[in-house]
């Protein structure tokens, strides 16, 4: 038994547990983990890890000694199978119930997988976990030269701009037309293709994988839609996650595309928080629309949520939204959600390497894309969460600092 049971030791469940004892919380808590380690950044793992510019000692959230120091428990290795709202109790995957008296759930997601022929070959890599990255690593060492890459988001992105820093020759397949098409502009796709073609990326945009090709089950090939087989040591795919709150759905919580929490973080069963990737909520950067956000921020501001809320002192969760991407010496920082943008401002020129790009809504100022310009990001926060109107051309003026403009 214990107080609060934190299921998932990522970026929300470590923030969780932190937040407990921050705001006062006195009782137990316990924290599952389904990885070995304890909690570590994930961000770094397509980017600093990758290119072993940082050891995994430096992406933990907090030493080992921390989480003792804080009375924080934790049992690593296992993984939640189902879950008993009545009795409050849950099970794990070795079969042992633990009670608890609230219940924070904070999986986040696992990588979606190739449906096609071949998707289960050796050398086809997700990049979630630090043992899908150490895996990846070790074929680089052991000598894979040319790589293909599945999907033009970050992930794949920050991936092929590792990939090319090793010497590997890579390929990155894009069904969209442009990459970062869910989440950017025209421009700041164009500006990005342009960025990986220049480093030798052979960046293809509309383009279908029809299935992979392998010898004694190693992925040799990604065979297109054409007929064209691209050759590939390692294959990486970054086509989104899947939720992963199956045994939550299963105990009658609802939801669909992740689990449906209210503005405290709680599902529709009793005690039951959600936070982190797998929470779907309604969220006021997006006008109310019912979201999930795949982002440091948002795991660490609801984890923060809700441990207030089982402390007693609930406050809603209103927090900006904000991401961020290293690719090559670009260093990418957005914030807002561009989502239903009707226009764009671009501020600065794309040649410069140094620029933002400014998304409107019925002239209000939404998002940001902000590369290589740390002083836009900062100061366009403000005009985000003030929700400024301001006039195109003033935006576009780089001489005028957006401080100027709230």
């Amino acid at each position: 038994m214990a107080d609060v049971v934190i299921v998932g030791a990522g970026h929300g469940g470590a923030q969780a547990a932190i937040a407990l004892r921050q705001n006062g919380f006195a009782g137990s808590i316990l924290v599952i983990g389904r990885e070995p380690e304890y909690p570590y950044e994930r961000p770094p793992l397509s980017k600093e890890y990758l290119a072993r510019e940082k050891t995994f000692e430096r992406i933990m959230i907090r030493p080992a000694s921390f989480w003792a120091d804080k009375d924080i428990a934790y049992e690593l290795g296992r993984e939640v199978t189902a879950v008993d709202p009545v009795a409050k109790t849950l099970t794990t995957d070795d079969g042992a119930v633990t009670a608890y008296g609230s219940l924070i759930w904070a999986t986040g997601g696992d990588p979606r997988r190739l449906s096609c022929e071949g998707g289960d070959l050796a050398g086809v890599h997700g990049v979630r976990t630090r043992a899908d990255a150490d895996r990846l690593m070790s074929e680089l060492d052991a000598g894979a030269r040319c790589a293909v890459v599945i999907g033009g988001g970050y992930i794949g992105l920050e991936a092929a701009a590792v990939l090319t820093k090793f010497g590997v020759g890579v390929t990155l397949l894009e069904a969209a037309p442009r990459v970062l098409a869910r989440v950017a502009g025209e421009a700041l796709s164009a500006f990005y293709e342009a960025e990986h073609r220049s480093h030798g990326v052979d960046l293809r945009t509309n383009v279908a994988v029809a299935g992979l090709e392998g010898a004694d089950g190693k992925v040799t090939g990604v065979r297109l839609a054409d007929g064209e087989v691209l050759p590939a040591d390692i294959v990486i795919v970054g086509i989104g996650i899947i939720p992963a709150v199956e045994p939550l759905l299963a105990a009658g919580a609802k939801g669909g595309n992740g689990v449906d929490v209210d503005e405290f973080c709680r599902t529709s069963l009793p005690d039951v928080y959600a936070i982190g990737d797998c929470a779907a909520h309604a969220n006021s950067y997006a006008e109310g629309a019912v979201i999930r956000l795949e982002s440091v921020q948002n795991a660490n501001d609801q984890a923060t949520v809700a441990a207030k809320a089982i402390c007693g002192a609930p406050v809603a969760y209103k927090a900006c939204p904000w991401f961020w991407s290293n690719q090559y010496d670009l260093r990418l920082q957005t914030v807002g959600l561009s989502i239903g943008h009707d226009a764009t401002v671009l501020r600065g020129d794309p040649a410069t390497r140094a620029f933002s790009v400014i998304y409107l809504k019925q002239g209000k100022v939404i998002a940001l894309d902000c590369v290589n310009m740390v002083k836009d990001y900062v100061q366009g926060k403000k005009l985000v969460e003030a929700g400024s109107v301001v006039a195109p051309e003033r935006l576009a003026d780089t001489s005028v600092p957006l401080k100027e403009m709230l």
